[in-house]
């Protein structure tokens, strides 16, 4: 793993990525993950500027570029709706560079992490075509309906004015909330591991303040005090670097 690292950033408006709005947060979590592993954060980061009218992402794409040509991993501030945002995904996994991700820190860099990156971006791609696909049977099954209750057309073929409105009356919004499918199962994941780990930050405050502060020695006393992980699992010097990397975002977002 290399020790050297970029930031990729993301804002909503060209407003935010000028006044710096939306990139504090972001900058703090990349920061504290950064310093978790001892990693060398290079100067100056990549900031998007997302657009609904915009489909490509030339900051995304500039920084696994040099991501690759410097051996650096790409450090992501935020992954959580972009998990259903299959152009992001495959930019990614295409790219080819290590990404970790600030707030789904369980995601691991390297070719595990790139696998659970392709999962993710099919699960989009398919839920992006079952909503497609429903949509359609939806609006079909209300056209049969407007007809049985005696909505159809005009003498001259024009149809009637109904008021009645097709479709998901929430727009494709409502679509882009819904929590389903193997994303939603990831981001539910890594909510309880915040959970877990909010529950434990006193109690690795008291081994650090008691000596034990090497990972390895982490472990060992979780597990000598039979605490468990978010899954149940036992503690090994990369889960408790996980934790320290979660508990640090957690402070830097709040």
């Amino acid at each position: 793993m290399t020790s050297r690292a970029l930031a990729y950033y993301r804002v909503s408006t060209a407003k935010q990525g000028a006044s710096g709005l939306g990139l504090d947060a972001q900058q703090a979590a990349v920061e504290t993950l950064c310093a978790s592993h001892g990693w060398e954060l290079a100067a100056p980061p990549f900031v998007e500027v997302e657009s609904g009218k915009r489909n490509d992402r030339p900051e995304l794409t500039k920084a696994i570029q040099r991501a690759k040509r410097t051996g650096a991993t790409l450090v992501v501030a935020k992954l959580d709706r972009l998990a259903r945002d299959v152009k992001f995904l495959l930019t990614l996994i295409d790219g080819g560079a290590d990404v970790v991700f600030c707030d789904l820190p369980a995601l691991p860099a390297g070719p595990v992490g790139r696998f659970m990156l392709t999962q993710m971006a099919a699960v989009a791609e398919l839920e992006a075509g079952l909503i497609s696909q429903r949509t359609k049977a939806a609006l079909a099954a209300a056209k049969v309906r407007a007809e049985a209750e005696g909505i159809g057309r005009k003498a001259d073929g024009t149809p009637w004015k109904t008021g009645r409105r097709l479709g998901n009356p929430n727009g494709a919004a409502a679509f882009r909330r819904a929590e389903k499918g193997n994303v939603a199962a990831i981001l539910k994941v890594a909510a309880n591991a915040d959970a877990r780990a909010e529950e434990l930050r006193d109690t690795l405050k008291e081994l650090q303040g008691s000596g034990v502060t090497s990972l390895g020695a982490i472990a060992q006393a979780l597990n000598e005090r039979h605490e468990t992980t978010a899954r149940g699992g036992h503690w090994h010097a990369s889960s408790v670097r996980n934790l320290v990397a979660r508990l640090g975002s957690l402070e830097a977002a709040r």
